[in-house]
């Protein structure tokens, strides 16, 4: 009822209030998305290298794996540094992005909640900034004006029934099936309501008669794979299970490889996967996707 005594009371929108409503409604978030990826990227970028200036100390012994058959990968990677002048403006304005996006982001946040504030508060007409661009104002139907939609809609029908042409019987079944189209417009939210709450119920019902009649199987532990072989280039595992197998120091923030299961600090084989794309044991692909943190030790 609200939205058709609003589609009766409301001038349509100009052209200028169109383009602004493109504008707000694609233009902005398109943007807004953008920002946050490249903001996403810039935090992770900065995440690698506090790792890896922090943690330099630690990983002195990872050089010589580095440097073992990966001559051309490090020649690579020198000239991957020489970036041009296009690319080295695109990361100015990645690093202006990443500092500058937090403070958009919340000026952003913070304007839209003190318009819902003072729109609560009855201090302004407008509940978000774009329909205050738009000059649109949001408020509560009145009964009055509720009524008055109710009228306009009954008129409306009543013309539409009155149009209707041909024989007794022929208008009588077409009088019945308009009539009928009429009432499912009027209850179709409260039957589309009822109908989901229906079929959750019947759901529930009937899962949990399930349940209740099918006792849970308890099956035995099932035995641990096989540990996986160490390759004959990898490097070698230390006696002591507490120590890292990259740094040969006690682990710090112990995780584990998926791929392999062997367990090493979190900076040292973080660093070794981002460079060498492997396991170092055991010399199996893997990603830092696949580094997983241990709450404690092994």
């Amino acid at each position: 009822m609200w939205s058709q005594m609003i589609a009766f009371s409301t001038p349509p929108l100009g052209k200028q209030q169109k383009v602004l409503s493109v504008v707000f409604l694609v233009v902005l978030p398109y943007f807004k998305s953008k920002l946050h990826s490249i903001y996403n990227r810039e935090r992770e970028a900065r995440l690698q290298e506090s790792l890896w200036i922090h943690d330099d100390g630690r990983l002195d012994n990872l050089d010589s794996f580095f440097h073992q058959g990966e001559a051309s990968q490090t020649q690579v990677e020198a000239s991957t540094t020489e970036a041009s002048n296009m690319m080295r403006v695109k990361k100015k304005i990645r690093a202006i992005i990443g500092s500058f996006y937090p403070w958009i982001h919340a000026g952003n946040e913070g304007l839209s909640f003190a318009y819902q504030l003072l729109y609560l508060l009855d201090a302004t007409g407008f509940y978000t900034p774009g329909l205050h661009a738009l000059g649109i104002h949001v408020c509560r139907a009145t009964g009055q004006e509720l009524m008055d939609s109710s009228s306009r809609i009954s008129k409306i029908r009543s013309r539409e029934l009155e149009r209707l042409r041909g024989p007794p019987w022929l208008k009588a079944m077409q009088r019945a099936m308009v009539s009928c189209v009429y009432t499912a417009l009027d209850y179709a939210q409260t039957g589309l309501i009822a109908a989901v709450f229906f079929f959750k119920m019947m759901e529930w019902w009937y899962q949990s008669a399930e349940e209740r009649m099918s006792a849970p199987t308890v099956y035995p532990t099932p035995p641990p794979p096989p540990a996986p072989k160490v390759a004959e280039d990898g490097i070698a595992l230390p006696s002591d299970r507490t120590l890292c197998p990259l740094c040969s120091q006690k682990r710090v923030n112990p995780s584990v490889l998926a791929v392999s299961g062997f367990v090493f600090c979190y900076p040292c084989i973080f660093k070794y996967v981002s460079q060498c794309k492997r396991c170092p044991i055991t010399l199996l692909p893997a990603g830092v996707d696949q580094i997983r943190r241990l709450f404690h030790d092994l």
